[in-house]
């Protein structure tokens, strides 16, 4: 699999957030350089698992309007 990798823009939006959560949860300060550390250790432990929960529900989801489209379709059907 390929490893997750954020863009500039997402970087900027995800190490203020964490290093918001790091102070106010753990009461550390912590620099850009660690919070960007953070985010990738995080990245590549766990990533796999959040992409997987991911494509998880979009399957149960693609599922279920499969289901409704059938049924839809079947109201459709002409009785003689």
């Amino acid at each position: 699999m390929k490893p997750i990798v954020f863009s500039k823009e997402e970087q900027r939006d995800f190490i203020p957030r964490i290093k918001a959560f790091v102070r106010d949860e753990l009461d550390t300060e912590i620099g850009d350089l660690q919070a960007s550390m953070l985010m990738d250790f995080f990245a590549e432990k766990l990533g796999h698992a959040v992409y997987n929960r991911a494509v998880y529900d979009a399957q149960a989801l693609i599922a279920t309007k499969a289901d409704e489209m059938a049924e839809a379709l079947y109201t459709l059907e002409r009785k003689p």
